[in-house]
């Protein structure tokens, strides 16, 4: 089965993704652009940055070359994002870790589940999680984990076409949509 990536981030996910295979380091890419998105959340201006159209390419280029040495990103990585921000595409950066990360997972076998909790999961929550996710779809599963506090608690999955929303904030939508129309 040929996962299908579309759309100019799914091209730009692709061509990385042969590169990296050309190269054999599929798995040290897939490990730098984790790295890079941990970074984009973990900054608000790296955020501006990379949402703004607001900024020039050389600008975008400049700030993005010194991010990518500070956190000792290099090779084709580096060059990679380097490429998107000279191109000015820095705003499809997540769409393309996530279609690189399902490239990358199809190569594997693995399926891709994305995970959005309201606060980190624990060791034993995360591999309970992985354990009856891989007995439903009968894959090894990966998690593609984000924590949102506005979901209040439980977790939101989804797998493929799926979804299973079980937050807190969801079932107290219902609640008081429900109390809406006794009234």
């Amino acid at each position: 089965m040929q996962t299908i990536v579309s759309g100019m981030a799914g091209r730009y996910a692709t061509a990385l993704f042969e590169l990296a295979e050309e190269a054999g380091s599929t798995d040290a890419v897939a490990a730098d652009l984790d790295r890079i998105k941990a970074l984009i959340a973990e900054s608000a201006d790296f955020q501006r940055l990379v949402k703004s159209p607001v900024f020039t390419s050389e600008q975008q280029l400049k700030a993005v070359g010194a991010v990518l040495t500070a956190a000792g990103i290099s090779g084709i990585s580096a060059k990679f994002v380097k490429l998107v921000a000279q191109n000015r595409r820095l705003f499809a950066l997540p769409g393309i870790f996530d279609a690189f990360a399902a490239l990358v997972a199809a190569k594997r076998g693995e399926t891709v589940a994305k995970v959005t909790v309201a606060e980190p999961l624990n060791d034993a929550h995360y591999a309970t999680l992985k354990d009856a996710l891989a007995q439903q779809t009968g894959k090894d599963v990966s998690l593609d984990v984000t924590v949102d506090p506005s979901i209040l608690g439980g977790l939101v999955v989804k797998l493929g076409s799926r979804m299973v929303d079980a937050s807190l904030k969801t079932k107290l939508n219902s609640i008081r949509h429900a109390m809406k129309e006794v009234r």
